[in-house]
């Protein structure tokens, strides 16, 4: 999934850079407040995006003695410093400078759009890119989906990797944004009234803020140890369910360590009859008979050297399994049973 996250975001930096560009030429040539919400719209997902392919990188460090679970979950924090950005960068702005454009014209302040030619073809540039960056995203998305078991929406939701799914929210947004300066340049066409491209940047400044806070949501429920899917869950119980030396299975605890990994714990109970059993194999039942006959002192030796054997092969058995559940579910990279 993290290859899929890093293709689409090192996508939509290089697209986005020259959209921006083109938007805030455009926006030197008509004056549009609306093309020049867009254009510090794209400007913000440059930077929100490089923000992201920071938190990639940073995720992908080893686990050391300060963090033993290694540094996944760096990427939902830089995820999150991301849809802030966007929110103040990108809706704050747009807002402000929307109801700027609004005042004026209320005021009669406002000023006719020029070179409307220019504004259209950047937008139709811009789009056909947007929309080729939204195709790349929503095919790593549906990727991802597919290999967690889930349905687009659900990984939309509820997926554990952050950095697909905004680069996919960030550019739907900037396709809708481009669409609805195109409306608004057309009304204004067609009736000659400037507000409606106040209007286009008010409505903008909505779009990125239902963007950010649906970001911040999922990023905010990813650092505080969201559960994993019911199916991931379900993958490793089903081992431990399979296994003949455990009986029953209690307070199970699975929760997302980064967008690929996640830390499964639960307390087990352990079939005493089987481990004893297992642990009995290597030992000659009819020499320790005879060693330990008639006299309680060696019988008491033995049996305490075999309740060290038992928590020893106790110990074994737990190695097993994990080892095991690492085996048959590679994502639940942190295993912790205890014995109930």
């Amino acid at each position: 999934m993290a290859g899929s996250s890093a293709k689409a975001v090192y996508t939509a930096i290089a697209t986005n850079s020259v959209i921006t560009i083109t938007k805030l030429t455009a926006f030197g040539f008509t004056g549009s407040g609306a093309m020049l919400s867009e254009g510090i719209h794209s400007l913000a997902d440059v930077g929100n995006q490089s923000l992201l392919a920071l938190g990639i990188q940073k995720a992908k460090k080893e686990a050391d003695e300060d963090h033993p679970y290694g540094y996944g979950r760096d990427a939902f924090v830089w995820a999150m410093i991301s849809a802030v950005g966007i929110f103040f960068l990108g809706c704050g702005f747009t807002l402000y400078h929307g109801a700027s454009a609004l005042w004026d014209h209320l005021n009669g302040n406002s000023h006719p759009l020029e070179s409307i030619n220019v504004a259209v073809g950047v937008l139709i540039f811009s789009v056909v890119l947007e929309s080729w960056t939204l195709w790349i995203a929503v095919r790593e998305v549906r990727k991802s989906a597919d290999a967690a078991g889930m349905t687009f929406k659900e990984y939309t939701t509820d997926g554990a990797d952050p950095m697909a799914v905004a680069v996919l929210l960030e550019d739907a947004a900037a396709v809708l944004g481009v669409l609805i300066v195109l409306v608004c340049i057309g009304l204004y066409v067609l009736t000659g009234n400037p507000i409606f491209d106040a209007i286009g940047s008010l409505v903008i400044a909505l779009l990125l803020g239902c963007v950010a806070i649906f970001l911040v949501s999922k990023n905010r429920s990813a650092l505080l140890g969201r559960t994993v899917t019911q199916s991931k869950q379900e993958a490793v119980i089903s081992v431990l369910e399979a296994d003949p030396v455990v009986e029953h299975i209690h307070d199970v605890k699975a929760t997302v360590m980064s967008a690929e990994t996640f830390r499964f714990k639960a307390e087990v109970d352990f079939d005493g009859e089987e481990i004893a059993r297992r642990a009995l194999i290597d030992q000659d039942l009819t020499k320790i008979s005879e060693d330990v006959a008639g006299s309680p002192e060696a019988l008491e030796r033995y049996l305490l050297g075999f309740g060290e054997h038992i928590v020893e092969a106790l110990g074994d058995e737990i190695d097993r399994i994990e080892a095991r559940i690492r085996a048959e579910v590679p994502e639940a990279k942190h295993v912790d049973l205890e014995a109930d």
